[in-house]
């Protein structure tokens, strides 16, 4: 029997892509008036992501990194299933919350009202939410604000507080998207540590990023997405070392 973690994400052959419609106008003279009344839509299919095969398993932190454009967050909505595959498969051994997404924040609401319906949609029981009330406030770091609605919050801000949310429950896959690239130092120094306190809670992250060097410190794989196809898959200094000198 294999000492190997259980799988928690596998994806099988994984493509994806896009409908995009372009809006042109006739060109000949006698279709001037025309153009007045309507426009020519023009569909054109956009690949996204080109045969994605890997498997994830308990306990790993995976980065996930490319140039933008790549795919890399195309990749973690369709993990999430919020983007259907055209073909191949995801499988996943359990709702897989992708951050600030699963929160369903609602702008017009407090942050206090906020963080009772992020933390029920995440599967909290009301006196959950209670209990880890102040927790999520005071990792958020927005003091005061907590009490004022989100639309008068900034970007960052609205930000922490979603990360805050989807992190104060234990998630068996848990997707992040350049959450840690908010707030200053010791809040992505907390957000790192949170990240690496829920992989070792047997549960399976993926974190999107930029910033390789915080995928070094918080990732031990990492998957190079480029064009829509992966690139590399293993070791995350491997890995980086080779996106670095492909980018030279």
């Amino acid at each position: 029997m294999s000492d190997e973690p259980r799988p928690t994400v596998i994806v099988d052959d994984l493509h994806v892509s896009y409908t995009v419609y372009a809006t042109g106008r006739p060109a000949r003279e006698a279709t001037k008036l025309l153009r007045r009344a309507t426009s020519m839509r023009r569909a054109r299919e956009v690949v996204a992501l080109r045969g994605i095969s890997f498997v994830a398993r308990e306990g790993e932190a995976i980065g996930v990194i490319g140039r933008n454009g790549s795919g890399k967050s195309t990749l973690l909505r369709a993990i999430a299933g919020l983007t259907p595959a055209k073909q191949g498969a995801v499988y996943a051994d359990s709702d897989p919350t992708l951050l600030g997404v699963n929160a369903a924040l609602i702008n017009e609401l407090s942050g206090e009202r906020n963080v009772v319906l992020g933390g029920l949609a995440l599967g909290m029981t009301p006196e959950q939410v209670r209990a880890k009330y102040d927790e999520i406030v005071d990792f958020a770091g927005i003091g005061e604000f907590i009490e004022l609605p989100m639309r008068t919050y900034s970007a960052g801000m609205g930000a922490r507080l979603r990360f805050a949310i989807a992190a104060s429950a234990t998630h068996r896959i848990l997707l992040v998207d350049e959450a840690l690239a908010v707030g200053d130092a010791d809040f992505q120094r907390r957000s790192e540590q949170r990240i690496n306190e829920l992989r070792d809670e047997a549960g399976t992250v993926f974190l999107v990023s930029h910033s390789l060097k915080v995928v070094q410190e918080t990732c031990q794989r990492t998957l190079w997405i480029d064009a829509g196809l992966l690139r590399m898959d293993g070791p995350s200094d491997e890995v980086i070392a080779a996106y670095n000198e492909s980018v030279k």
